[in-house]
């Protein structure tokens, strides 16, 4: 017995040493600043990592460290976010401004360093700071360990794709000049594929993404949805996908000729080139569910070119959903479901320490900086946004992480309610212009949880101002998506359709237009952590909160010191 002990206690030490040998060190620098392009008839001065747009590709293997050293040559604030990196004791990389660091500052440089744990598929970088992330943004692989394979068949090749949206201005003033008037800001004027707008566009027949594809091939393609304010459609002409991954989990097979991703999202496909030799465009075009709103129609294409073609013909164009086609949306994003026999799949945890009822919506707040005395928001007050109308309002002097590891006070409040102040019928649209319910005010308020909590959230939408989709982004953790409908979520009736056998996880959930989705994960992660629309128009309006996790128990189950170049306010 004690020799079969000892050779189990053999057998656990080197399949350790075995797992941390495989483990790489993966080291990049960003150089962020101006740079000019064309796009769409013009020049255009923009912010960018390493004079590409996208930004670099980065990858890594489950497992590896990644080390990014971010030189800010730009002449604005800056910080990087690793979006759905879960940051297992490293909340100090998350990134986003003032909620775990103060900004680097122009001129300055700060160094991110993080462990890539239990995760693998794509994920993505953005900058988190205004609107830069519109062209500071690039795509994170994260392939199996060595030895380790994707739980479907090996790939002929992976090509990530990037959809993200076009200005032909700075963004950075489009939504300066929108907070000051209180206003909407001003609509794209393209969207594009891997930075490219497509031969849809004006002037840009040269400005078009190509995938040359191989008859008979498979490809993984990496779907990620950059832009900042818009959930969009995305077709290949006469072509099918099979979905094998969301937000850097794997999911059971799903077939489907059109993918739909959420700003934050990425969603993972295999792709068969099983036509006839021949081009066939991409193509992509805004899901917008909010009525009477104005928003960029515009598509964008790529094009799929078979090797060998010689056909001087227009590419086959797809058959792309109405813009409004929310039965397709809803159906795409309620058909996903978890893959168990994945190796890192843990079982939903069925006891709920935290129960939250949380209110999604747009709303109204008082004009600081009138013009001829009002703000040209409803009621002539500018537009906000809240949870639980609870308009968030990040500090200024200190970020909340630092905040939360020092004990210094009067940075945020605990009081972030866990159920709206006054209940009403949620999704009437009679309530659009409710005054009463419409006006928020600001606060920095959070939601604090012990170490390893469960908690439950449901998010309702609301149809305060308009009904639209909202999609809501959590850092540092996964969630699973126990169910998703329309209307008041009614817990004696919707409870009964949780999907706790399979359900998604996701990092960012659509909550449905006019509609609600509960949501559940485990608090195993101390820090603080962002909730918030992934929507950029939203976020400065206030729709955020945060959590604020404990330490745990253990010296493993604390969040360490800072670096010692972490950015000072």
């Amino acid at each position: 017995m004690a020799r079969l002990v000892f050779l189990l206690a053999c057998a656990l030490v080197l399949s350790a040493c075995s797992s941390f040998a495989t483990a790489a060190i993966v080291e990049h620098s960003f150089n962020v600043q101006n740079l000019t392009v064309n796009r769409l008839c013009r020049n255009q001065v923009i912010t960018a990592v390493n004079g590409s747009l996208p930004g670099p590709t980065l990858r890594v293997q489950e497992g590896d460290t990644l080390i990014v050293h971010v030189f800010n040559k730009s002449p604005y604030n800056l910080t990087i976010h690793w979006h759905g990196v879960f940051q297992l004791l490293s909340g100090w990389a998350d990134g986003p401004e003032y909620a775990t660091q103060c900004p680097i500052r122009p001129g300055h440089s700060y160094t991110y360093k993080f462990t890539i744990t239990r995760q693998e598929g794509t994920l993505w970088w953005h900058a988190h700071v205004q609107w830069l992330r519109a062209t500071v943004h690039g795509a994170l692989i994260i392939r199996p360990r060595s030895g380790q394979k994707y739980p479907f068949p090996k790939p002929y090749r992976e090509v990530p794709l990037i959809l993200g949206e076009w200005w032909n201005a700075n963004v950075i003033d489009v939504e300066t000049q929108a907070l000051a008037t209180g206003a909407a800001p001003n609509n794209s004027d393209a969207y594009t594929i891997n930075g490219q707008p497509g031969d849809l566009y004006p002037c840009s027949s040269n400005h078009t993404y190509r995938l040359n594809v191989v008859q008979g091939k498979t490809y993984l393609l990496r779907i990620i949805n950059a832009a900042l304010n818009n959930q969009l459609f995305f077709k290949i002409a006469n072509h099918k996908f099979t979905v094998v991954a969301v937000d850097a989990s794997y999911t059971n097979p799903y077939i489907t000729d059109v993918v739909v991703v959420a700003p934050g999202q990425t969603t993972d496909v295999l792709m068969t080139a099983d036509q006839t030799t021949g081009q066939y465009y991409m193509a992509a075009l805004a899901y917008a569910s909010a009525a009477n709103v104005s928003f960029d129609n515009t598509t964008t294409t790529g094009i799929i070119d078979y090797q060998g073609s010689t056909t001087s013909r227009r590419p086959i164009m797809p058959v792309l959903p109405a813009f409004n086609d929310t039965p397709t949306a809803h159906k795409f994003f309620t058909n996903l479901t978890g893959l168990v026999t994945s190796p890192f799949w843990m079982p939903v945890p069925r006891q709920v320490d935290e129960h939250m009822f949380i209110t999604v919506g747009l709303g109204i707040s008082a004009c600081d900086a009138p013009r001829n005395g009002s703000c040209q928001g409803p009621f002539g007050l500018k537009f906000a946004a809240s949870m639980n109308n609870a308009s968030f309002q990040f500090p200024t002097k200190l970020s909340m992480l630092e905040a939360f590891f020092r004990n210094v006070g009067g940075v945020y409040t605990t009081d972030f309610p866990n159920a709206p102040p006054v209940q009403f019928d949620y999704t009437n649209a009679n309530n659009s212009m409710n005054r009463a319910l419409l006006v928020t005010t600001k606060s920095t308020k959070v939601k604090k949880v012990k170490f390893n909590a469960t908690v439950e959230m449901v998010m309702q939408n609301t149809a305060l101002i308009g009904i639209e989709n909202h999609p809501i982004h959590l850092h540092g953790f996964n969630f699973y998506v126990l169910a998703q409908g329309f209307g008041n979520y009614n817990p004696a009736v919707d409870s009964n359709k949780f999907n706790f056998v399979n359900p998604q996880e996701r990092n960012t959930i659509a909550v449905p237009v006019g509609g609600w989705a509960v949501v559940r994960f485990r608090a195993n992660n101390p820090g603080v952590w962002l909730m918030h629309c992934h929507l950029d128009v939203h976020l400065p309006w206030g729709l955020a909160t945060a959590f604020v996790v404990e330490d745990g128990p253990t010296p493993s189950t604390r969040l360490p010191p800072p670096p010692p170049d972490f950015p000072k306010c």
